[in-house]
């Protein structure tokens, strides 16, 4: 089971993954040492939010190799479509933002309001619950997808509520995101 091409797929997306969350955080070290004055203090949560992206590499391949997880087409199908609307947001967020963008909560040089920031406050991370609850589904790994999404939902709530912390701080982003949803116009 382990050399068929779905769980060499799966196993390929799930690395790569891995590997442009590290690309990111390297992104993210350099802009971050450009202005170490804006890094805004989250004790504890960067770790659980590496941990858990560590885990969304790991937990699913241990899941289809261990329980023997089959590939179904028509769910891996679903996962694609998630994931296809998952990088297309996350392409559209990061070019509305460009340089403001950190794994980290940095306090941003400009405010944007435009692209999907002018329907929600946290596109990206709207982007990573797509990524998380999705990617395991790719072989069926269900139980991954499910516990990661739990844990993200826990590090998410956090997380949001440190960077708004940060953020209500700014005037002009008080004001432009007053009446934007969070994470999904019409719900949350």
């Amino acid at each position: 089971m382990i050399a068929t091409t779905p769980f060499l797929v799966f196993a390929g997306a799930l690395l790569l993954t891995g590997g442009m969350r590290l690309v990111e955080l390297f992104v993210s070290i350099r802009r971050i040492r450009a202005r170490p004055d804006a890094l805004v203090a989250e004790p504890g949560l960067f770790p659980a939010m590496a941990a858990l992206h560590v885990g969304l590499v790991a937990a699913p391949i241990a899941e289809v190799v261990v329980m023997g997880r089959p590939f179904v087409p028509w769910v891996a199908a679903v996962a694609v479509i998630g994931l296809a609307l998952a990088t297309a947001l996350r392409v559209w967020t990061l070019r509305t933002i460009g340089a403001s963008w950190n794994v980290r909560v940095v306090v941003p040089q400009a405010i944007a309001t435009t692209g999907p920031y002018a329907w929600i406050r946290h596109p990206n991370y709207l982007c990573v619950v797509l990524e998380i609850a999705c990617l395991p589904l790719l072989h069926t790994a269900w139980w991954s997808a499910l516990a990661l999404s739990a844990g993200n939902a826990l590090v998410l709530w956090r997380r949001i509520r440190t960077e708004e912390a940060a953020l209500s701080q700014i005037p002009a982003w008080r004001d432009a995101m007053a009446d934007r949803w969070r994470l999904v116009p019409w719900v949350l």
